[in-house]
């Protein structure tokens, strides 16, 4: 699957340097230095809105994803599937993305992942999910 352009902006600047760097990036708030996901404006867990960027492992388990068959050409074979996939970071926040490079049959709840990066079309790095084979769920 290839990863279409994605924008920069100022508000997401800290994040797109992060993953360039190979880190992903979550928000940290000030007053009680809890994590929300990346996109958040204010604390998941206490409301406030000062936030910092801090880097998350990268490691957490699946919790949810479908299974979107590929559709080839008539006399072609079909491409992989597309599996859109919702990872619990172990820092605590949900993370949206695609899971590449797994067997659509041997997914399984809480199953450990980790972040990886795709070059975008517009060479941006952009995390996607992999089962992580090195951990045991």
């Amino acid at each position: 699957m290839s990863v279409g352009a994605v924008a920069r902006n100022g508000a997401t600047e800290a994040f797109f340097d992060g993953t360039a760097a190979g880190r992903f990036m979550v928000r940290r708030c000030s007053p009680g230095g809890h994590l929300s996901r990346p996109q958040a404006r204010q604390c998941s867990e206490c409301g406030a809105t000062d936030l910092s960027w801090t880097a998350a492992s990268g490691r957490g388990r699946l919790i949810s994803w479908v299974v979107i068959p590929g559709r080839g050409s008539e006399g072609e074979p079909p491409p992989p599937p597309i599996i859109p996939a919702i990872g619990e970071l172990e820092e605590g926040p949900w993370w949206w993305s695609m899971l590449v490079g797994a067997d659509p049959a041997s997914l399984a709840e809480g199953q450990p992942l980790r972040i990886e990066y795709e070059r975008a079309e517009n060479g941006e790095a952009v995390p996607v999910f992999v089962v992580d084979t090195s951990s045991t769920p």
